[in-house]
């Protein structure tokens, strides 16, 4: 187990440099650093000011979720998982935020674990629902903003691919996740039969998850709960894409706010990529997209990413630590939850 953890970690850690490598090639760093001088003050202030909204839309919409099974969640017990979570993962790498949070807020309000990790999983079904929506929106309405705004024809083909890619995964997992919940009882037969090999006490704690998990799909039998939920998750991504447009304000380079969709289509695609704090993979989708799609100057770009990936980390893990010491836990104490209950 130990050098199948050692090999999994030397192959992220390899991943980010390779990343890294292609995002700080030829970068002139007298450039890169006149960039960051002209930033405007204003802009950058609002950038930090507002960035805990993403975190605080993310708990509306997580609450949703919640009150099918519990009245009266506390939203500060939602709003701290998710910015817990982030944490998490922004300090460790493979993503263990994605675990942390769900685990936090289940002990927080006494919630079946299995339950709340199946909401993640709706959550980010939803996250890429919602950007290839934005995406395929965009791509159509070429022909209206043609004359005012030029995409690549290279990365609009590459947008297109991402875009399908996109959708065909969130649709195998949307497909998956309706199969496990109307047919419950018969993937509960087909999962015991895999646990047989085990011992029983852990096939009856691995089968009482399971439950809890498919559990926590129930929504999907409303329609209406999926149209809701569909709007509100446009509603976190639209918050989003404003929060770069202000980031490009902030280094003069004014842009349609529906414009950015595609870079930030491409940023939530290196994010996706299991590196600690994002390193390398969201920086090197960053620049491909600001100089692919917006012409940008390669420094310009690097500057931009840069500036943008350090205030994400920075202010959401001066919000996690400080949870965490009110609430007297340790990240480390996080980590070894997150560990225990990953595959």
């Amino acid at each position: 187990m130990m050098k199948k953890h050692a090999v999994r970690l030397g192959l992220i850690i390899l991943l980010s440099f390779v990343f890294l490598f292609f995002f700080l090639r030829s970068v002139d760093w007298q450039e890169v650093f006149r960039y960051f001088a002209g930033v405007n003050i204003f802009y950058f202030a609002l950038i930090i000011l507002l960035f805990p909204m993403h975190l605080a839309t993310r708990a509306a919409r997580w609450h949703f979720l919640l009150r099918h099974k519990k009245k009266g969640v506390r939203f500060f017990n939602m709003f701290a998982g998710n910015a817990i979570g982030f944490t998490v993962t922004n300090s460790f790498p493979g993503r263990l935020g994605e675990i942390v949070k769900p685990l936090y807020l289940a002990q927080r309000e006494g919630m079946r674990k299995g339950f709340v990790m199946g909401t993640i999983i709706v959550e980010r079904i939803f996250d890429i629902f919602a950007m290839c929506f934005l995406l395929g929106v965009f791509l159509l309405a070429r022909p209206l903003y043609a004359s005012i705004f030029h995409v690549n024809p290279e990365a609009a083909s590459s947008l297109l691919f991402w875009g399908k890619a996109g959708v065909a995964i969130a649709t195998a997992l949307l497909f998956f996740c309706l199969l496990l919940y109307f047919f419950k009882k018969r993937t509960l037969r087909v999962v015991s039969l895999f646990l047989k090999p085990l011992p029983a006490s852990w096939t009856k704690r691995l089968l009482t998850l399971a439950d809890e998990f498919i559990d926590g799909l129930k929504f999907f039998h409303s329609v209406g709960n999926v149209v809701v939920f569909a709007m509100m998750s446009l509603v976190v991504w639209l918050g989003i894409v404003f929060y770069y447009w202000l980031l490009f304000f902030a280094f003069h380079v004014p842009m349609p706010f529906f414009a950015l969709v595609p870079y930030v289509f491409l940023t939530m695609v290196g994010a996706s990529i299991p590196t600690p704090g994002m390193v390398g993979g969201f920086d090197y989708f960053s620049k491909l997209g600001m100089t692919s799609l917006y012409h940008m100057d390669a420094n310009l770009a690097v500057s931009m990413t840069i500036v943008i990936h350090a205030v994400q980390i920075i202010v959401t893990c001066l919000i996690g630590y400080a949870i965490l010491c009110k609430e007297g836990l340790s990240l480390f104490q996080l980590k070894k939850m997150g560990e225990t209950e990953s595959p």
